[in-house]
Formats: structure tokens, C-alpha cells, sequence
């Protein structure tokens, strides 16, 4: 497998990343995972606009221009033949190398690598637990999609444990929070509503286009504090992430949750979008 590193392509099993580099012993980076179709990648500008943002509040330095970044990944698919159909591509920054201890770097040197995937498909729905594990809302880290997701990983392998494909997080003060790897939408009646991003909520590409998409197709969406025993009198629910599009919610704690009907024309909306955006023309001319 062939990954792009630091403005290369290179061979994957070859020693690319220093054993000093922060993302690794510390965590200290960021990553994006996007959606690729026929050789480019979609909501490109979207992507980076929530990396840049992250990373200019964790004084993180990019770098690479979006438009090196962007052909480095038309690059890296073509070159592991993905370039037709779906693929995933994961985008890694890190403050790179450092000395012991957790210290910021004076000159600092960043790594960035992006790696590409074949794109299984995704379950259309999904069982859930409400998992033990907390999401702390008053850390800046539940905002930005940072490399620290052991909470994220002991809360799935609960909900593995217990025979369910994902688990609901609530917030330290028991409200609905998010999935481990997506955003969480509800339904009540024929409202859709989604948990407030200052409830401990990662602000999701897929998120926010499923909350214009519902204005546009003429739904009320409210982002709000939800109860957990929101769920229980739910009229449908479903997670959203770039891979996976919308996942519908069948069962939540063995617990059934209906379907509703206009999941899928919010469904149906999403797929126009992301036809939409293979289809635009690259700018400048990539």
C-alpha cells in the first residue's frame, strides 16, 4: 500500500515516522476522514476548513498548501488503483518530533500523512447501547476530530461486548451527546433534532449537511440539549458520518426504535448531494 507523507508518495512498510513524533506518543495531532469518489475527494474545502480551525486554536502549523494536499490524494488513490468507484482517505497531522515530555516544541516540524482505503459498505442500520463512558463537554477536544479516541474505542468495544454494532455517549451532565464515530439525529414527530454542539459534540461535515439539507426539504431541525430518555419516546433516530452516510437506530439497550418515513428523504437528499459534488469540476483546473 502506498501512503503520501510529508509531500511524497512512499511505500507504507517502509520506516516513515519518527519514534519521537508527538502524534504518536502523545496524541497531538488531528485527522480527517473523507469520501472519495472516482478518484477525488468530497467536501474537500469542508474538511480542511474544520482541520484549519482545530488546528490554528492548537497552534498547529499545516504543512502543505489545500491545494498540494488535494492533489496528494488524487495521487495516492490513483496509485493504489482507487481512483474509480469509492475509496476512504484518512488525512494525519501531527506537531511532529519532539523531546521528552509534553512541553511544546520550539521548532516544531509537523507530519502530515494521508492514507487511502477500499470503501466497504456500511450496515444501513445499526443495534446501540447507552455506553458507560462519559463525553466531557467542557473539553475543548470533544470539538475538533483530535487522535485521542480511547474513549471512543472502550465505549464501542462495551457496546461489542454486549452484542450491539455501536454505542450512544452522553455528556457528564447525562444528556445525549453523540456515537462514537458519528452525530446523532432524533426524531419527534415529524421535527428532527440533533444534540447541541456545546453538549460535548463534534461539529460533523455530514452533520451540517443534514441540517440544511432538512431545510431545504422543507423540515423543522433544531440542534438542543437532549435527555437520554430522549430516546426511549423517539420516533426514529439515526447516526451520520462521511463514510457511512446516514445509519439508521433500530435498537437502542434491546430497547426497539421505530423507523420514520422521512429518514429516507433526507437519505435520498444526501445521496443527490454527494452526486452533486463528484460532479463539480476541480478548481483551477486539478
Amino acid at each position: 500500500m502506498t501512503v503520501w507523507l510529508n509531500g511524497a508518495l512512499t511505500g507504507s512498510g517502509m520506516p516513515v515516522i519518527e519514534p519521537s513524533d508527538r502524534g504518536f506518543l502523545l496524541a497531538d495531532g488531528l485527522f480527517e476522514t473523507l469520501l472519495a469518489r472516482e478518484g477525488r475527494p468530497l467536501f474537500f474545502d469542508a474538511h480542511m476548513d474544520r482541520l484549519e480551525q482545530s488546528a490554528e486554536e492548537l497552534a498547529l502549523s499545516i504543512p502543505a498548501s489545500r491545494k498540494k494536499i488535494r492533489k496528494g490524494m488524487s495521487a495516492l488513490l490513483a496509485a493504489n488503483k482507487l481512483d474509480e468507484g469509492e475509496a476512504s482517505l484518512r488525512l494525519t497531522l501531527t506537531r511532529g518530533p519532539g523531546a521528552r515530555g509534553i512541553a511544546l516544541p520550539e521548532d516544531p516540524h509537523p507530519t502530515l500523512l494521508i492514507t487511502a482505503a477500499p470503501l466497504g459498505k456500511a450496515p444501513d442500520t445499526v443495534t446501540a447501547i447507552t455506553a458507560a463512558i462519559r463525553r466531557n463537554e467542557t473539553s475543548p477536544a470533544t470539538r475538533m476530530k483530535t487522535l485521542a479516541y480511547l474513549d471512543n474505542i472502550l465505549a464501542r468495544r462495551e457496546a461489542n461486548a454486549k452484542g450491539a454494532g455501536e454505542a450512544l455517549m452522553l455528556n457528564t451532565k447525562g444528556r445525549l451527546a453523540c456515537g462514537t464515530i458519528g452525530n446523532l439525529f432524533l426524531w419527534k414527530g415529524a421535527a428532527l433534532f440533533t444534540p447541541a454542539l456545546d453538549e460535548g459534540v463534534l461539529p460533523g461535515i455530514t452533520r451540517a449537511q443534514i441540517i440544511a439539507l432538512a431545510e431545504e426539504e422543507g423540515l423543522t431541525c433544531r440542534e438542543a440539549p437532549l435527555e437520554a430518555d430522549t430516546l426511549r419516546s423517539c420516533d426514529g433516530a439515526f447516526l451520520t458520518n462521511s463514510l457511512a452516510g446516514l445509519q439508521r437506530i433500530r435498537k437502542v439497550d434491546g430497547e426497539p426504535v421505530p423507523d420514520h418515513a422521512l429518514t429516507s428523504q433526507l437519505e435520498a437528499a444526501y445521496r443527490a448531494l454527494l452526486e452533486k459534488e463528484a460532479a463539480q469540476e476541480l478548481p483551477g483546473g486539478e
